[in-house]
């Protein structure tokens, strides 16, 4: 596996992402006005999602650390810290780097991009095995299709799009996003896929299982956060705005249906 610096690093991310997610999640009208860049209390409690998500994450990651549960999990983390990082030298122009909640989220991607360098750094040093003998079946082959199919194609716009094209305007996410929002919800979603492409193309239920388990807490905190601003959602105009929902619900019913029947990974051989 990788080295223990690695992991301890992963550790200290996961222990900066709770402590900015508790304060975003819990406190998203106060910190609004504070943050990195402009955004509403609904933004800022789902980026607070985010955080806590990614606490959950790493630190499971960094508990399990054997490459074969967290393969999926940790190239999540790696890639996700590098685009967030990009986005933010790409709009530095709107950043607002007065309270110390934006220096706060500077100095977790800061240390998320650093255990990204040494992370692949070992990898490629070490080149750790990620094979397992239990083989994934077509219908969770087919799950995991679907949801590289929908959810990167959802990432990928978000990346893409500009303001006033379809679906920026409030259609599925309640409101209007600026472009470094839009395009941070869109590394998110997409980087979420990326973990999932060893999960395609294996063929172990290992890294699928595990990859679950680690992000649960991404798809219940963030739902909680859409719930907390439920009348924001139009869905009589903005009949789309269903889209949001149904996707957190649906992985979420499904990771509770193979965690009925597999466990949370660690007991797949």
């Amino acid at each position: 596996m990788l080295t223990n610096t690695s992991r301890t690093l992963t550790y200290l991310v996961s222990i900066l992402y709770a402590l900015l997610g508790v304060v975003l999640f819990f406190l998203p009208e106060q910190m609004a006005p504070l943050f990195a860049w402009k955004v509403t209390g609904f933004m800022t409690m789902t980026i607070g999602g985010w955080c806590l998500g990614n606490a959950w994450l790493a630190f499971f990651a960094a508990r399990r650390w054997e490459w074969r549960l967290v393969q999926p999990a940790l190239i999540y983390l790696w890639t996700f810290g590098i685009l967030e990082t990009l986005i933010v030298i790409l709009f530095r122009a709107k950043l607002q780097l007065v309270h110390p909640i934006a220096w706060l989220y500077m100095t977790t991607l800061a240390v998320n991009i650093l255990i990204t360098v040494l992370g692949i750094t070992d990898w490629f040093r070490i080149r750790p095995s990620a094979a397992s003998p239990e083989g994934i079946t077509g219908f969770f082959r087919f799950v995991t299709l679907g949801f590289i199919v929908f959810v990167g194609w959802l990432g990928l716009y978000g990346l893409i799009a500009k303001i006033g094209w379809l679906g920026t305007n409030g259609e599925i996410f309640p409101e209007v996003m600026s472009a470094f929002t839009l395009r941070s919800f869109g590394a998110f979603y997409f980087f979420l896929t990326v973990g999932m492409l060893p999960v395609l193309f294996g063929k172990s239920m290992t890294p699928f299982v595990n990859y679950a388990f680690l992000a649960i807490a991404l798809i219940v905190i963030i739902m909680i956060a859409a719930f907390a601003y439920l009348p924001l959602f139009d869905f009589q105009d903005h009949p789309f705005g269903t889209l949001y929902f149904a996707a957190y619900l649906v992985a979420g019913i499904l990771s509770v249906v193979m965690f009925a029947k597999y466990g949370t990974g660690v007991s797949i051989k």
